[in-house]
């Protein structure tokens, strides 16, 4: 561990003179019930402008942000759970707030079947938001993948897929990304190929409300990383699970590993569900090659709204002065259970 301090110190001293690329990256994107009546309008808009205000310059401030969007824009009538269907106002306001990306696969993008799917990508696409993760057919997919992103002069490729969709099975000729091994492989070996420098991965995975990772989870982490992976993004679990990032001295390959980013904006009850963590990563060129730098994490709060004037609202944790008095129990609760998850099991990020 020491030599790869004195490497890491090393090379940081390297890289400070050149441009560092960031990427963001946030868990899942909800809309229960509750979140749309308060977004709801008089004339039967929905209004989202106040849920992210606080949490915008740090999306804003990134080279490229993602989120996972948990709920197909299968059209009115919307609905929570256990069958979403969300405005397409949430998407638009996702977008206005700094996303560059939103990830489609997850165990509730058939919830409104192959008509919610497609059209879900159908709204995607007329917003010019990028997407990955399901296909309006076979074709799509191939004409779609490998997704690469020049994000600031690195060639980042990126990737989801999904556990499974509560059981509604997707109809052809509609694709949903499902964790299968040999396709994730031939996805990666086809993103290299094509001039990838970065391979991202988001895997929908995981045991919801653990906070430990799987087996199955460490087990497919392990293959993905042997598959040539980068940066693992997980999401599902609905709670923080523990970050990694490592640093070969020998490779010169790094990988950043975050099993569950929790909760980006939910209506949901659990404590350690109230809220979740934006991951940034810092990447530079080493010797004319990217190199994941440095990884660093923001944790934040879902506000519920108090009266029929208010709205969820998220609050980093460094404006604890922005929480109502009778929100601000939960709010300490939730970051001290965080930081006490990730000073126990997270590896090189503070």
């Amino acid at each position: 561990m020491e030599l790869l301090s004195i490497f890491l110190l090393s090379l940081i001293g390297l890289l400070q003179m050149n441009d560092t690329t960031e990427v963001a990256f946030v868990g899942d994107a909800m809309q229960h019930g509750p979140q749309i009546k308060a977004a709801a309008q008089a004339d039967g808009s929905f209004d989202y402008s106040d849920c992210f205000s606080l949490v915008e310059s740090d999306i804003k401030s990134a080279d490229y942000a993602v989120a996972n969007l948990e709920c197909p824009l299968g059209g009115a009538p919307y609905r929570g759970y256990p069958v979403f269907s969300a405005p397409d106002e949430f998407a638009v306001q996702l977008q206005r707030s700094g996303f560059d990306m939103l990830l489609t696969a997850n165990n509730h993008c058939m919830d409104c079947g192959n008509r919610g799917l497609l059209r879900t990508i159908k709204t995607l696409d007329d917003m010019g938001i990028a997407h990955v993760g399901t296909y309006a057919d076979g074709m799509a997919r191939v004409n779609s993948l490998p997704c690469i992103v020049d994000v600031n002069g690195v060639k980042m490729a990126f990737l989801a897929y999904t556990y499974g969709t509560n059981g509604i099975v997707p109809r052809e000729p509609v694709v949903v990304d499902m964790i299968k091994r040999d396709r994730i492989a031939e996805d990666v070996r086809n993103a290299r190929r094509t001039g990838a420098e970065l391979v991202c991965a988001c895997l929908h995975w995981g045991n919801e409300y653990e906070s430990l990772p799987s087996h199955y989870q460490r087990s497919t982490a392990s293959f993905l990383k042997d598959a040539g992976v980068d940066v693992i993004i997980g999401s599902h679990p609905h709670v923080l699970q523990p970050m990694e990032l490592d640093y070969s001295a020998n490779t010169g390959t790094g990988h950043l590993l975050v099993y569950s980013l929790g909760n980006f904006i939910s209506n949901q009850n659990d404590l350690n569900s109230r809220g979740g963590a934006m991951v940034k990563v810092y990447v530079a060129r080493y010797e004319d090659a990217p190199v994941i730098l440095d990884a660093q994490r923001l944790l934040f709060f879902c506000q519920k709204p108090l009266g029929r004037e208010d709205n969820y609202k998220l609050i980093p944790q460094n404006l604890e002065d922005s929480v109502r008095v009778d929100s601000k129990t939960a709010f300490k609760q939730f970051m001290l259970n965080a930081e006490n998850l990730f000073k126990t099991n997270n590896k090189n990020i503070r």
